[in-house]
């Protein structure tokens, strides 16, 4: 793989690359890169996790290495359980990640509090908190926080650490969803004042609940985990949210776009010959044209949808029944 072509899986399916040019300079150069993904361990792995993933599978593709943080002290601070069961969701975390296709031998996992009570770590909070304005750090929050009338300070605190894991890794690339973009950017900004330097960032879509609310959350359980069982994934897409002729924020033509098309080289619609018979398609754009004019319709669409899951999620099922 040339480095054009590396930069072009790097750069593969996102929604927003904050200083590309600092990875296409090490990429030409073949200076060996470093990603990560943090993940929260407070809940089942779903297909919203799934994409970050994905794309953490297609940088080992292209020869970066890859770190996967575990954010124990994250989840504690986020009041998602006591210490211990935090962790033993970090377990089954890892084990999803595993089975959905990382290479274990490529990929360093590490616990969040294995860094983040180092001494120099905690010096490193202080220093950009005294470089951050409150009212920054608040916007910084998650949006449930940001919406609480008198949030604790450890939600000010989470949005800090989050900064600082990435100097604590030592990483180059950053990957996480749209939804992280203000903390992101005050890496950016506050970092180099540090004397410390900031990673570049590969930002992804947020994919729609099943329900059409605006993101997947194990806490509203419009989610589809990616260890369901088939009959379990068929019902679920069977009741998802897919208005006729409409593209925004659906999340059958969501799951397609950033799950199906990228793994699957041909994509047919089945549908009995009264109807019209079959379609095919190999890309999304034609597939999202033909909804649009009503030429395929929400029902074609879930059924065919639940097929290509139950297949692409097939090595998860299998590996967790080893």
């Amino acid at each position: 793989m040339d480095s054009d072509e590396k930069l072009e899986l790097i750069f593969s399916n996102t929604s927003e690359i904050i200083a590309g040019e600092e990875i296409e300079k090490a990429v030409k150069s073949g200076k060996p890169l470093k990603a990560y993904a943090g993940y929260e361990p407070s809940g089942r792995i779903h297909l919203g996790h799934a994409l970050s993933v994905n794309k953490l599978i297609e940088l080992q593709r292209a020869g970066v290495n890859v770190v996967v943080l575990l954010a124990d002290l994250h989840a504690h601070l986020n009041s998602k359980g006591s210490l211990a069961d935090i962790r033993k969701t970090a377990e089954y975390n890892k084990e999803c990640f595993i089975a959905l296709g990382l290479d274990p031998d490529k990929t360093k996992f590490v616990l969040g509090s294995e860094i983040q009570l180092d001494p120099d770590y905690f010096l490193n909070v202080q220093r950009l908190a005294l470089t951050t304005t409150l009212l920054r750090a608040r916007r910084s929050m998650d949006v449930i926080s940001r919406d609480e009338e008198n949030p604790v300070v450890a939600r000010v605190i989470y949005p800090l650490m989050q900064v600082i894991d990435m100097v604590a890794l030592g990483v180059d690339i950053a990957v996480g969803g749209s939804d992280q973009r203000k903390i992101h950017m005050l890496a950016r900004d506050n970092l180099p004042r540090l004397g410390l330097k900031s990673p570049a960032f590969l930002h992804l879509p947020i994919i729609h609940g099943l329900d059409g609310d605006e993101k997947m959350s194990s806490s509203k359980g419009n989610l589809l985990s990616v260890d369901d069982p088939a009959d379990v994934i068929k019902k679920k897409i069977k009741n998802a949210y897919c208005p006729m002729n409409v593209v925004e924020g659906n999340p059958v033509l969501e799951l397609y776009k950033y799950h199906v098309f990228p793994r699957t080289d041909v994509v047919v619609i089945k549908r009995p010959e009264k109807y019209g018979g079959d379609l095919s398609y190999n890309n999304y754009i034609n597939l999202e044209e033909d909804f649009l004019s009503g030429a395929v319709h929400p029902q074609d669409l879930k059924n065919t949808l639940g097929r290509e899951l139950i297949r692409l999620l097939e090595p998860v099922r299998k590996y967790f029944e080893t």
